[in-house]
């Protein structure tokens, strides 16, 4: 039996994992993917207190040799469910069962879809959530970002350095963005805006060729483009908790700044959480404070 087990192993996780093992307990990670989460993809950070600039694929790296150095021990699997046995946990998985005296959840969240028809059959062939992960296959092409948001705006921006032509579609009139990057993009010459207007139509042959988008006024565009970049919010991975803890409308796990749920030894870290603020630095603090909360718990 593990003291503690941690569901994910991005930002918040790994740092739950470092002050559980400083606290003297010994935690388990549980990870289905690549640790680091959706930082790895993000080649340039920026606005990391202290630190000017870094690669999130190497800050992830370090992070996670950091939480190993320390002691603490890792499992690939998928969680699929939580069960009670009195005080202990049971972690169920595609591998088997684990048990916890505490379990903190940092399972994050992935990228929203449009939920349009042919999104999922366009998928790597015209329609991506990652701008840096995909861009590259766009040099000099033509394509369009969906979304008001910080992800939006530095998706477009890192686009503009690369492509021949960028549209930003955004259904309001105002950007949720950082300022000072919405003015950068708005300086960039081959960036076109089109505001108030929806995304409501993907088509192509084998590969995405042109999408229809709908204006608030009911005027509809055809953009011939080759590629479709969705950031428009994320979805959290909270189903598999669903019968155990509380969530609300939107799937997120309700709980403080405490990081507590409402069951008794199990914490959450991070973008899993209703929170307002969904970044890196965020999310290490709720893995501090899970992890203080679990050891303290156990105590």
């Amino acid at each position: 039996m593990e003291d503690i087990i941690i569901i994910g192993g991005g930002p918040a996780g790994l740092t739950a994992a470092i002050y559980v093992q400083r606290a003297g307990k010994q935690c388990l990670i549980i990870e289905a993917g690549a640790y680091g989460g959706q930082i790895v993809s993000t080649p340039n950070v920026v606005n990391y207190p202290g630190i000017k600039s870094f690669s999130g694929a190497d800050f992830a790296l370090e992070l996670y040799n950091q939480a190993k150095d320390f002691g603490a021990k890792f499992k690939s699997a998928k969680v699929v469910g939580i069960d009670l046995d009195g005080d202990i946990k049971i972690v169920k998985t595609n591998s088997g069962n684990f048990e916890a005296k505490a379990v903190i959840i940092a399972t994050g969240a992935s990228s929203r879809p449009l939920g349009l028809e042919n999104e999922n059959h366009f998928l790597g062939k015209g329609v991506s959530y990652c701008a840096t992960c995909d861009g590259a296959f766009y040099k000099g092409k033509d394509v369009a970002v969906v979304g008001g948001g910080n992800a939006a705006i530095d998706d477009a921006l890192y686009l503009a350095d690369i492509c021949n032509k960028v549209y930003l579609i955004h259904r309001r009139n105002e950007f949720r963005a950082v300022e000072t990057a919405v003015q950068t993009l708005k300086s960039k010459s081959n960036v076109e805006f089109i505001l108030e207007a929806n995304v409501t139509a993907i088509e192509g042959d084998k590969s995405l060729e042109k999408i229809e988008v709908t204006k608030t006024n009911g005027e509809k565009l055809t953009l011939e483009i080759s590629g479709l970049f969705v950031a428009v919010g994320q979805v959290p991975s909270n189903n598999a908790f669903a019968n155990i803890i509380k969530l609300d409308k939107f799937g997120y796990v309700v709980a403080g700044e405490d990081c507590k749920t409402d069951v008794p030894g199990i914490f959450v870290a991070g973008d899993c959480r209703t929170k307002t603020l969904r970044q890196l630095v965020t999310a290490e603090g709720d893995g501090a404070v899970s992890a203080i909360q679990a050891v303290s718990y156990l105590k």
